[in-house]
């Protein structure tokens, strides 16, 4: 079988099952699953789907589904498929499962993060285990107090409910505590060696003079650490300086830094590294399994090392490769430059996946856990685009979200002949008792591209109101029945009867650019945070109400 008949059927299979939008990430994981060889070109692979799933999504349902019945009898789930995807961990029945997501308080918490939490915390509440939030904040200079905050009202927002809050920085005696231990019993000794030299013998795998000194030598030092400047002393790690992991290379557990801490004040002076951090405190709280990226594979070795040293049971950790959302930016520190440039309008910039830019445009937190996990925890890197993260909003949003009118360019026309008459429309076309009425005669406001493409000898219909014709420069009204408009169908037209109530609105769109147009009356009794539709335009999130002018931002099409 053809590689383009194998993501056919699955996408086929995924649009079928969802609503008639297949979402990339699944077909990439199926194509995977029946083609492991594939992952060698991943940006191949991907590119391939896009191009596929796309051409299935322009396809109507019936289509769609025609379709599928051609390969439906190919597609056979092998025992594999239907694991779990957290199975690589084996768990048993009863087995204890603690896990832990520990977010540094530096900066707003974007779609990356998002599936380390989704993953940390599926995997406790499936197995009903804990699931512990814990602040890593052990270095001061990256610590800022108001992230705390944002972390927490983000998590919440995205359906998080930790078993436990907790914060490093509260550890610290136990970390010094830890240390004294390790000095004593030879695991660790206090090197005064530059920054450079400890670097450059890291790199050639050469131990320094410090590391022979006998322990009681290391012990006194370790308390004139306290008291010395930022740079002089680091507390290392008796590692293997020819180890092929060069984490393993006498790497720096506790160091000094001169700054004072959003939580601690000026309480602690000496602060232990991300490694010796989390394998202590994963250790004390009894974590039993980590999901976490890619990047932090080699230092699994080191931290269970740790923990070995200091009598903990070893903390099971899966390591996942990041997914890449295309032409998204998620460093915080190009995005701080960016808004300070003023190329930003701040953390919630539409363009950005920060939690808050999501929730601002009208992504919904359950979206975003479907769309996260279903990129799963392969350790082969993939890029996304938008589209992917949109099918799984749209697929939500379709189910509930009301449709009202909104006309952005308008054209102002007058249909003759036609009757005075109040109209009945559905807010939402699967739901019957959701209704709103318009009074309607002979003049409309409709968007001047619908009006550009009337053409004569044709049946064009206002939607769900009336059939008119256009004979010259006029147009003639021809009947009100939807079957009529069948006989000879031109446009169906979204529209706006001419009165006073409308409202006023701006679109911020994801471009920076503002539409503004009018809408129904009824929108101004929406609340603000409201996602809606507005017909033959998109869906947008209602972010500010001021009387008769309402500000949306663009979600999606």
């Amino acid at each position: 079988m053809s590689l383009e008949i194998t993501i056919r059927k699955y996408a086929l299979q995924n649009a079928v099952k969802f609503n008639g939008k297949a979402n990339v990430g699944a077909v990439i994981g199926k194509v995977l699953a029946e083609n492991p060889e594939l992952k060698k070109d991943m940006k191949k692979l991907s590119n391939d789907i896009h191009k596929i799933v796309n051409k299935i999504n322009s396809l109507p349902k019936d289509k769609q589904e025609t379709e599928f019945e051609k390969y439906s009898g190919q597609i056979v789930e092998t025992e594999k498929e239907k694991k779990d995807i957290f199975d690589v961990f084996e768990i048993k029945e009863g087995e204890k499962v603690v896990t832990a997501f520990p977010p540094e308080p530096s900066k707003y918490p974007h779609i990356g993060h998002a599936k380390s939490i989704f993953l940390n915390y599926e995997l406790a509440k499936r197995n009903n285990g804990k699931f512990i939030l814990r602040f890593e904040d052990t270095n001061p200079k990256l610590a800022e107090k108001n992230f705390y905050k944002i972390h927490l009202e983000n998590y919440e927002w995205l359906g998080i409910k930790p078993d436990l809050v907790e914060y490093a920085s509260d550890y610290v005696p136990k970390f010094y505590e830890f240390a004294k231990d390790m000095i004593k019993k030879g695991y660790a000794y206090v090197c005064t060696c530059a920054q450079e030299e400890m670097k450059k013998n890291r790199f050639e795998g050469k131990e320094c003079h410090c590391r022979i000194l006998m322990e009681n030598e290391h012990e006194k030092r370790f308390e004139e650490m306290f008291k010395s400047k930022e740079g002089e002393m680091v507390l290392r790690l008796k590692g293997y300086m020819q180890h092929e992991n060069t984490t393993m290379r006498d790497p720096t557990l506790l160091r000094v830094i001169e700054h004072e801490h959003p939580r601690q004040g000026k309480k602690y002076r000496v602060w232990p590294t991300y490694d010796f951090e989390n394998a202590v405190i994963d250790g004390i709280e009894g974590v039993t399994h980590r999901l976490r990226t890619k990047e932090f594979e080699l230092r699994n070795e080191l931290q269970n090392y740790v923990q070995n040293i200091l009598g903990f049971e070893q903390t099971k950790i899966y390591e996942f490769a990041r997914f890449n959302l295309k032409g998204v930016e998620s460093s915080g520190r190009i995005i701080r430059d960016l808004i300070k440039k003023k190329k930003l309008i701040g953390w919630d910039d539409p363009s950005l996946t920060t939690i808050v830019a999501l929730r601002r445009r009208g992504f919904v937190p359950e979206a975003i856990r479907n769309f996260t996990l279903s990129t799963g925890i392969t350790k082969t890197e993939a890029t996304l685009t938008w589209d992917d993260l949109i099918i799984n909003n749209k697929r939500i949003l379709d189910a509930k979200a009301n449709r009202y009118f909104f006309i952005y360019d308008r054209k102002e026309i007058k249909v003759e002949n036609a009757p005075e008459r109040v109209v009945s429309l559905k807010l939402h076309p699967d739901a019957k008792e959701r209704e709103r009425e318009f009074k309607v005669h002979n003049s409309f406001y409709i968007e001047k591209k619908d009006f550009s493409e009337l053409k004569e000898n044709k049946i064009h219909r206002l939607m769900d109101c009336l059939n008119f014709k256009k004979k010259g420069n006029k147009l003639i009204f021809d009947s009100l029945e939807h079957e009529n408009f069948k006989k000879n169908p031109g446009l169906i037209i979204h529209w706006l009867p001419k009165q006073k109530e409308l409202a006023n609105v701006e679109v911020f769109m994801p471009d920076k650019k503002l539409i503004k147009g009018i809408a129904e009356p009824l929108v101004k009794k929406l609340n603000e945070n409201s996602i809606i539709q507005f017909a033959r335009f998109g869906f947008c999130r209602l972010d500010k109400k001021d009387k008769n002018n309402l500000r949306f931002w663009f979600t999606h099409r």
